[in-house]
C-alpha cells in the first residue's frame, strides 16, 4: 500500500505510460499537488488523488493511469 508520507516534493510524477505529468510540490491530506512552475501544467496548481499511485521509486512517482487520463482527470486548484 502507497503511504502519502513516501511522497516528497520535487519529485517526477509519471502515467503508467512513462508520460511526464507534473513535479510534486507537497502532499495535502491524501491528494498531491503539483508544482504549477512546470510547463505541462499550464502553469497552473493541479491535485490528484493519492489513490492514483501505483508506485514510488526513488525520485519518482508512478500512477495507475496513462498521462492523458491523469490530465484529463486531475483537478485545477484555484
Amino acid at each position: 500500500m502507497i503511504q502519502s508520507s513516501d511522497i516528497r516534493e520535487h519529485m517526477d510524477v509519471v502515467g503508467s505510460d512513462g508520460g511526464h505529468v507534473g513535479r510534486v510540490d507537497k502532499v495535502i491530506g491524501d491528494e498531491i499537488e503539483l508544482t504549477k512552475l512546470d510547463l505541462s501544467s499550464g502553469l497552473k496548481h493541479h491535485m490528484i488523488p493519492v489513490s492514483w499511485v501505483e508506485m514510488i521509486d526513488e525520485d519518482t512517482v508512478r500512477l495507475n493511469m496513462t498521462k492523458d487520463a491523469a490530465k484529463s482527470a486531475w483537478r485545477t486548484r484555484h
